[in-house]
């Protein structure tokens, strides 16, 4: 939980992906997520949360639904959205939060 809060109070923008283990969809993300990154380079950090595993982090946070995507920058959450995302939709809301 320190560590978490640690990552999503830097300055640096952070992508979280809310997901657990046995969701379909949650499964369709990480080759997505690798886009992203390919795109964004170190401009934006990714970090995964298996909401099954930090339930206490998945509830602070209102986690209704997995995959639930966060965008977070300095401790605040710029834009958060449940379901599977392409790439360059993400791209671009990224784009338009920063």
């Amino acid at each position: 939980m320190e560590k978490f809060q640690q990552i999503v109070n830097d300055s640096k923008p952070v992508l979280i992906d809310f997901y657990a283990d046995w969701c379909g969809p949650c499964k369709m993300m990480p080759p997505i997520l690798s886009q992203l990154k390919q795109k964004m380079g170190d401009a934006l950090r990714i970090i995964k949360i298996d909401v099954d595993k930090n339930q206490k982090i998945a509830a602070q946070h209102q986690v209704r639904g997995v995959p639930t995507l966060m965008l977070m920058k300095s401790g605040k959450v710029l834009w958060k959205q449940s379901g599977v995302m392409e790439a360059n939709a993400l791209h671009q809301i990224i784009q338009n939060h920063l």
